[in-house]
C-alpha cells in the first residue's frame, strides 16, 4: 500500500509544533552511567499522556521517509531494534538496536535545522529510527550525521550512547549540526537546554535542586559523579534512583534504563509502577518473522520478553488515533491525516 507522502508528513509535522508543545514537554532527562563493568542509559519521558507500544523492529526492511515537499531518504535497515513509540511504528521517541546503540530525544526550544539542500530528508522522529536502523556505534553515527537532513519544525535534540561507553549530544543550532562527544562531552547528561548552557549552569550551581531543565541537568550530573566515586548501589538500581531524583511526579510517564552491556531494557510507567525487563537477545530480528509489540501499560511484572505479541496495523492505528486525540495541540489534525500516519509502516517491505 503506497500512501500519499503529503498527508503523512502534514500529520507528523504537527507533532510539538504548537506553542503548547513547549509548555507541555519541558522536563525530559537523559544520562549515561558508566563503570568498569556496565554502560547504562537512563531516560525519563515527561509528557501529557503515557500510552505507547514497545516495538521489535527488523533488519532487512526497505523504507522511505514520510517527508513531503522534499527529497525523502530511502534505506534498508541493517540492524534490528527495540523502540518506544507513542505516535506510531517508524516514529519512535527513543530506543536501542541490537548492536547496543541507544538514541533518545528531548525538547529544545530554539533548535533550528539546516536549510533545505540536496540531501535526502527524514522527520524528527524518523531520525531516531534511521540511526537505529543504520548505525552500530556513536562513532559511526557521527561520521555519517551530515548525510541526511532533518525535515520538520519540532525543536528537539538527542543523546546517543553505545556499548563501549561512548556518548554524544546531537543538536541543531542556527541551522548547524553541533555535536559534543569525547573530550567536549564533560558529563553525559542532557535535559531541555543546550548542552553548552547546561554545562555553564552546572559549574556555578553544582547539584542544584528544583524542576527546571538546568537544575535537573546539574542534579543528574552530580549524582553520576557520586556514583563514579563511591558506587553506592548496584548500577541499575542507582540509575533508577537518579531518574527518581529528577522525576516530575505523574508527568514522568516512562522511566527507562537501558543496560547496554547485558542488552536488557528495564522500564516502569506512571500508571503501572513495577519494573519490567526485556531481553534484547531473545528476539529474532530477521524481517522474515513478524514485527512484535508490547503495550507499555500491560499489567505485567518482571521479565516480559515472552509477553510480546505479533504486531497488527489495528493496534498501531488505535495508538496513533488515541495519542493524537488526547494531545491538545494535535487534536485538530484531520482524521484522514492521522490515519495516513498510522498506515505509513505499510509502505515498508521486507527484502528477500
Amino acid at each position: 500500500m503506497r500512501l500519499p507522502k503529503l498527508t503523512v508528513s502534514i500529520a507528523l509535522a504537527s507533532l510539538f509544533l504548537a506553542r503548547g508543545a513547549s509548555d507541555t514537554v519541558t522536563a525530559c532527562t537523559t544520562f549515561c552511567l558508566r563503570d568498569a563493568d556496565h554502560v547504562l542509559f537512563g531516560r525519563n519521558y515527561d509528557f501529557g499522556i503515557g500510552e505507547g507500544l514497545v516495538l521489535v523492529n527488523k533488519r532487512g526492511v526497505a523504507k522511505t521517509s514520510a517527508v513531503s515537499g522534499d527529497v525523502p531518504a530511502s534505506w534498508t535497515s541493517r540492524h534490528g531494534s527495540l523502540t518506544f513509540n507513542q505516535f506510531g511504528r517508524e516514529f519512535p521517541t527513543g530506543g536501542i538496536n541490537e548492536k547496543g546503540l541507544t538514541v533518545e530525544l528531548m525538547m529544545l526550544d530554539g533548535s533550528q535545522y539546516p536549510a533545505r539542500d540536496s540531501r535526502p530528508a527524514v522527520g524528527v522522529l524518523e531520525w531516531i529510527q534511521y540511526q537505529l536502523d543504520n548505525r552500530a556505534s556513536v562513532a559511526e553515527l557521527i561520521a555519517h550525521a551530515d548525510e541526511i537532513r532533518i525535515h520538520g519544525g519540532a525543536p528537539l535534540h538527542y543523546l546517543v550512547a553505545d556499548r563501549t561507553g561512548a556518548a554524544a549530544t546531537v543538536e541543531f543550532l542556527a541551522g548547524r549540526l553541533v555535536i559534543h562527544t569525547a573530550a567536549s562531552l564533560e558529563v553525559p547528561v542532557l535535559t531541555n537546554d543546550t548542552y553548552e548552557s547546561s554545562i555553564g549552569f552546572m559549574k556555578t550551581h553544582p547539584g542544584a535542586t528544583g524542576s527546571s531543565s538546568l537544575a535537573r541537568f546539574a542534579r543528574a550530573a552530580a549524582l553520576i559523579g557520586e556514583y563514579g566515586a563511591a558506587r553506592p548501589a548496584p548500577p541499575v538500581e542507582y540509575a533508577f534512583r537518579v531518574l527518581d531524583e529528577v522525576s516530575q511526579g505523574g508527568a514522568t510517564r516512562w522511566s527507562i534504563v537501558y543496560d547496554l552491556t547485558d542488552m536488557v531494557v528495564r522500564f516502569r510507567t506512571a500508571s503501572h509502577r513495577p519494573v519490567r525487563s526485556i531481553r534484547l537477545k531473545a528476539f529474532d530480528y530477521s524481517c522474515a518473522t513478524p514485527v512484535r509489540m508490547l503495550d507499555l501499560d500491560a499489567p505485567l511484572e518482571g521479565d516480559v520478553t515472552a509477553a510480546f505479541s505479533e504486531y497488527t496495523s489495528k493496534a498501531n492505528l488505535d495508538l496513533v488515533v488515541s495519542s493524537y486525540a488526547r494531545v491538545p495541540f494535535l487534536a485538530a489534525v484531520p482524521e484522514e491525516q492521522v490515519r495516513q500516519a498510522a498506515h505509513h509502516p505499510e509502505t515498508t517491505r521486507c527484502l528477500p
